[in-house]
């Protein structure tokens, strides 16, 4: 079983929409369906934040959206619906996915609150509650999903540890705005290794090594890294 989650319905200007990611998506899903995978395809309205929270253990979950760290806060005001205060001392509040709907919290005409199940924002916080036990990977398919703060001990807090948390075995995950098309062409590749090897660290590198004879340059191909077993 597989979900797929991508080109939400942002519901506003405040948030550029993501073609590419409806492209992604659509692709992905010819590959793992022509191989025998149920698929839980999540786009426009139904890319939310409750319809992702409902999912349940699927063996593969990929998001492809807007994902965000917010390194440097100040302890006045709200962003993307969290106070401040709270958001300052915990990186789980302040890293996060975008979903449909987001562009109200995102813009402050709407204001939510944490115990909000649909305000279209993901934080690190909610996802490390989500059950994904015997989840064999996430795959996020955003930009910036990989930083986080690092605690002494605790490793990179954020997405990655919020995920690992709630019972992913291995996460794939960029460390810097990535580029819409290379990232295409990485996800796409991936997916047929994967199916083809069963051994998700060598299909990411073979991945990687296919993209770089199309992108010589580290931007699009160094993006994107796997944690995990």
């Amino acid at each position: 079983k597989a979900t797929l989650l991508g080109f939400p319905d942002y519901g506003g200007e405040a948030i550029r929409p993501l073609p590419g990611t409806k492209v992604e998506i659509e692709g992905i899903a010819a590959v793992l369906k022509a191989s025998g995978y149920q698929l839980n395809v999540l786009t426009k309205a139904s890319a939310s934040e409750s319809k992702l929270k409902s999912v349940k253990s699927p063996e593969l979950l990929h998001i492809a959206t807007h994902g965000y760290f917010l390194q440097d806060v100040e302890k006045a005001g709200s962003a993307f619906g969290i106070n401040m205060e709270n958001a300052s001392d915990n990186p789980l509040l302040r890293s996060g996915l975008m979903l449909a709907g987001a562009a109200n919290t995102v813009s402050g005409t709407s204001s939510p609150n944490l115990s909000s199940n649909d305000n279209g924002i993901l934080t690190a916080y909610e996802a490390m509650n989500m059950n994904l036990e015997g989840t064999q990977l996430i795959v996020l398919s955003a930009c910036e999903t990989g930083l986080g703060d690092v605690k002494a001990g605790e490793g990179v807090y954020g997405l990655q540890r919020a995920f690992q948390v709630a019972g992913a075995d291995a996460l794939i995950m960029s460390l810097w705005k990535v580029d819409d098309t290379a990232t295409q062409h990485l996800m796409k590749n991936f997916y047929v290794n994967w199916i083809k090897l069963r051994n998700k660290q060598k299909a990411f590198k073979q991945a990687q090594l296919q993209l770089m004879t199309k992108y010589k340059e580290p931007y699009y191909w160094g993006a994107f890294v796997m944690m995990g077993q």
